[in-house]
């Protein structure tokens, strides 16, 4: 399928005003050139012309908003610095897989100040010597060569990024259960401690029976002491002294008068 049909076909029943990504990879160009993409796409910030036979981006209508250009395994050699007229925004550019043999080519890219990813993987410069470092140097503009950045830190991955923030923070369950075990081992310990609390209380009772006990013993003991000294054999009941019997008729004689 040629460019042209491919953009018409993309683009459906909207308006190409209302068009922000436009995807036309492995489609043909007839002559090499950009065809069927007018400046009515003035709102495009991604384009993507992968694979579709382009030598030169002479044709290229100015797209002021466009952030994102893909335009690799193409035969592109030179001609860049119409990007620094048509797409001033441009921030990431792949040239992946073209004809770019030399730092000269790469030149006009200096004027593209907004340019922060630039992508040259299997173009013949990357074999020159010294090729990431003379590229860092003369486009100091860029943040990432070939995904890297000069001390060798890879960039990030956009899409891995959006992924991230749609699964959200990681760990939410994890955290609930230790809250839960925090809660299980209060309980615990509140159970712990009202046991030990009993434990305590029982104690004290079985300390004051256990005075108690001591009391009634020294009472046996004092009793067997007197009982003992009375001269009356332990296990014998004492016997009643005259006087004590005496005393016991004249009682019954007072009741006896009374009544």
């Amino acid at each position: 399928m040629d460019m042209k049909k491919r953009i018409s076909m993309e683009l459906g029943d909207r308006d190409p005003t209302e068009v922000l990504e436009l995807d036309v990879h492995s489609c043909r160009s007839a002559d090499g050139e950009v065809e069927g993409l007018t400046d009515e796409y003035k709102e495009l910030e991604f384009l993507s012309m992968v694979s579709v036979g382009l030598s030169s981006l002479a044709k290229l209508p100015p797209l002021p908003k466009l952030h994102k250009l893909e335009v690799n395994n193409n035969v592109i050699s030179g001609g860049l610095d119409v990007l620094v007229a048509k797409c001033p925004s441009l921030s990431y550019l792949n040239l992946c897989g073209n004809k770019i043999k030399d730092f000269a080519a790469l030149e006009a890219l200096r004027n593209l100040k907004s340019l922060q990813r630039l992508e040259l993987i299997g173009c013949e410069v990357t074999t020159l010597d010294d090729y990431r470092a003379s590229v860092f140097d003369l486009l100091p503009q860029i943040v990432y060569l070939d995904g890297y950045d000069p001390e060798d830190n890879e960039a990030p991955d956009s899409e891995e990024e959006d992924d991230d923030d749609e699964a959200g923070p990681t760990g939410d369950g994890d955290g609930d259960d230790d809250e839960d075990e925090d809660e299980e081992g209060s309980d615990g310990d509140d159970v712990g401690l009202s046991y030990l609390m009993k434990d305590g209380i029982q104690d004290e009772e079985d300390d004051d029976d256990y005075v108690e006990e001591d009391d009634d013993d020294e009472d046996v003991r004092y009793v067997f002491a007197a009982a003992a000294a009375a001269g009356v054999p332990a296990g014998e009941k004492r016997k009643r002294a005259p006087e004590d019997e005496g005393e016991d008729d004249d009682d019954d004689d007072d009741d006896d008068d009374d009544e």
